[in-house]
């Protein structure tokens, strides 16, 4: 079979890591190992690592407390035949996430799910982070690609300056440039919603989130950026960008 020139597995796997709000998630049952399946909701940490938060009542977290391998599915939810569209199978292990680490979770599940407010502290909930061991890419008829954690993953080296701004970025984002996301959103991400507000629920080296209720759209930088500076120079240079297009 010939090489598609168009098919980037490794953007396409990134994109969906963090786009995608919900999923379906595979434990194994506490009693006798079966095999069990549960529909959560999914954030994205900087890296690209999957967030969980969930209720230690919950048939899943039970199972996932005696033994942590997970598979994860994350797909586009495409019109039509949703065998169609691309999805990906993460394999790897879910680790709850204590001390130094967890405001930074809890931050950007919150950004993604702000309606978790209002269960977040509830004692017998905790937030679970997935460590990824692989990547299952299923995008079409002959697009199936088996990936690295490496290949999917943000590199992070050098970056401390930006993650710690992020807090900073996305107020300043969401309080001062609204018609600049709604640009780099419906002219650069090919989004379908055109009204109301596009918000900013995410920051890293690689790209921003940005989201309109339930539509969520990923920017991709041309190149990583690793401090706010850089970033202020990406994002001016993007929207120019959508502004040429939207002429």
């Amino acid at each position: 079979m010939r090489p598609d020139p168009e098919f980037d597995p490794q953007t396409l796997t990134r994109s969906l890591l963090r786009r995608r709000r919900q999923g379906a998630l595979a434990t194994l049952m506490a009693e006798g190992g079966a095999p069990y399946c549960s529909l959560v909701n999914v954030a994205s940490d900087v890296d690209g690592a999957p967030i969980l938060l969930i209720s230690r009542l919950a048939v899943h977290t039970r199972n996932i407390l005696a033994d942590p391998r997970v598979s994860l599915m994350l797909d586009e939810r495409a019109a039509g035949d949703p065998l169609e569209g691309a999805r990906i199978m993460v394999a790897g292990e879910a680790q709850e996430v204590m001390g130094d680490a967890l405001p930074g979770l809890r931050r950007r599940y919150l950004n993604a799910h702000p309606d978790a407010e209002g269960f977040v502290d509830f004692p017998d909930f905790g937030f679970f982070r997935v460590r990824i061991d692989g990547v299952h890419l299923v995008a079409g008829f002959g697009r199936i690609v088996d990936l690295a954690p490496e290949r999917v993953l943000t590199d992070l080296t050098g970056c401390a300056p930006l993650l710690a701004a992020e807090p900073d970025i996305i107020a300043h984002m969401n309080a001062e440039h609204l018609d600049a996301m709604k640009l780099y959103a419906t002219k650069l991400a090919g989004a379908v919603t055109d009204e109301g507000d596009w918000r900013c629920t995410g920051c890293d080296p690689d790209g921003i989130d940005l989201a309109n209720g339930a539509e969520v759209v990923r920017i991709a930088f041309p190149e990583p950026v690793r401090d706010p500076m850089a970033l202020r120079a990406t994002l001016r240079r993007l929207a120019d960008e959508a502004r040429g297009r939207d002429r």
